[in-house]
Parts: structure tokens; sequence; C-alpha cells
């Protein structure tokens, strides 16, 4: 199958240009802040706090994808050129860098709300998939993260790639990362009681499904295979997600009801 042309710029008037990549972050941001409001009395929060979580984290998603990006998939080319990492436009974001930008700034949040910092991402963990996927369509219309040479029915012909069909990686991940992950955490996010039960289900179900997507994902070029010619850099920075989610799940099990304010 050829790989469908979609124009990577979504919306043009005029001067004003927005591509998808923009508009992707900004239906993530406004689903977060969406459900946020549908769920602020499970924490005892306004709408205005929520606000002002889903701006914390907006900035944690884009200053620490885009440092994790620089650290873990570019560093010599952010020791070549120091001022690379502010060039944004230029593509190039990392999740886990991201997740660790929206722990920041959930501890920062919780602080200052003075919440316990799992009932914090108990109550973020929910909001965050359908944003997941919406990045991963954002791939996919812009020709990023080309699979592994595949022969089933729906592989595509990415282009610059090279002429054998390949998984939809990016595909797989918005279903699984955006679409299963999501209808998991709001399923749980009115049936688990127990802090940390949640948060420890995202790392361990983003976990797993990146985990297995990337033996379908072709690793980046400049990096290659870390390891026995399977192992990429995606498998290494989610091992402890798996390992610290099942340990989390386990941990909150034995935990008390934890209260919840505006119940």
């Amino acid at each position: 199958m050829e790989y469908p042309v979609i124009d990577p710029v979504a919306i043009a008037i005029g001067p004003l240009v927005i591509h998808w990549y923009g508009l992707m972050y900004l239906v993530g941001f406004l689903a977060a802040w969406w459900l946020g409001r549908q769920r602020a009395a499970h924490l005892g929060l306004s709408n205005k706090d929520i606000s002002d979580l889903v701006f914390y984290s907006a900035i944690g998603v884009v200053v620490g994808g885009r440092l994790g990006y620089a650290l873990f998939y570019g560093m010599e080319q952010w020791l070549n050129n120091p001022l690379w990492v502010f060039h944004v436009w230029d593509g190039g974001m990392s999740f886990h860098g991201g997740l660790l930008g929206v722990l920041t700034a959930a501890v920062l949040f919780a602080r200052k709300k003075r919440l316990g910092f799992l009932d914090t991402t108990d109550f973020i963990a929910p909001l965050v998939p359908i944003g997941l996927g919406a990045g991963r369509l954002e791939n996919f219309i812009n020709h990023e993260l080309p699979g592994r040479i595949s022969d089933v029915p729906w592989a595509l012909v990415f282009p610059n790639v090279g002429p054998e069909p390949r998984h939809p990686s990016a595909l797989y991940e918005f279903f699984l990362e955006g679409v299963v992950l999501f209808i998991l955490l709001w399923w749980l996010a009115s049936r688990a009681k127990q802090r940390g039960f949640i948060s420890g289900v995202f790392l361990l179900g983003y976990g797993a499904f990146r985990f297995a997507v990337e033996f379908a994902r072709l690793p980046d070029a400049h990096l290659g295979f870390i390891a026995f010619e399977w192992v990429t850099m995606g498998h290494l920075l989610t091992l402890p997600m798996l390992v610290g989610g099942a340990a989390l799940i386990v941990w909150s099990c034995f935990q008390p009801v934890a209260s919840v304010k505006g119940a």
C-alpha cells in the first residue's frame, strides 16, 4: 500500500499557518483540560486549578520532551551546537523526557495545593493518553516513525525510506497508547481506590505497549540497534517504566483506601 499524502499544514489563512505538529499538541492540552474539569471534584480542585495544572504540565511536556530528546537521542548534535536544543521547529521530542517534565510539574502543583504526589499523578494519568494518541497521529501525517519491513496486508511504503512496505508503527502506538490506554485508565479512574494504583497502571500499560511496538518500529538511523540486533533506545528507556509500574501496582494493593475530596 502507498503511504497517504497529507499536507503537513493543517490550516493556512493568509500569513497564518498552523502545522499538524502544533495542532495535535493543542488537541492534547485541550483534551486534558476538559477531562480534568470533569474530575476536578475528585481532588477538590477548582476550574482555575485545572487550568494551572494543565499549564504547568504543558511547560513540562515541551521543556522535558525537548531536553529528553537532546539527552537520549541527540547528544552529539547538542554538543556540536548547544543552541540546537532551542530549534524546536526542526522537530525532535522524547516521550520519556516529557514524562519527567510532567512529573516535575506534578511535584510543584502538589506542593502548591498541599496534595499528595501520588494523588496528583493518579489524577493526571487518565488525562494523558488522548494527547499521546494525537501526537502519534501527527507522526503518521508527517511520515515519521517508519516501521520495520513487513509483509502484513496493511504495510505501507514510507516516503524516502525505501521501496519496501513497512509497519505503520505510529498507528499502532496511536491505537494502543492513545485509545486502549485511555479507555483503561478512564474506566479505572472511578473505581480504583488505592493511592498510586492508576499511576502504576499508566506506567506499566504505556511501557508494555511501547516495548511491544518497538519490535515493529525502525530505530533512529543515527542510533541503530543498541544490542542484539533488536534492542532499541526505546526498549531501554521503557524498561524502568515497566519495573516501576509493576512495583507501584503491587505496593498500592497493600495501601488503605485513599480518601477522596469532594466525593
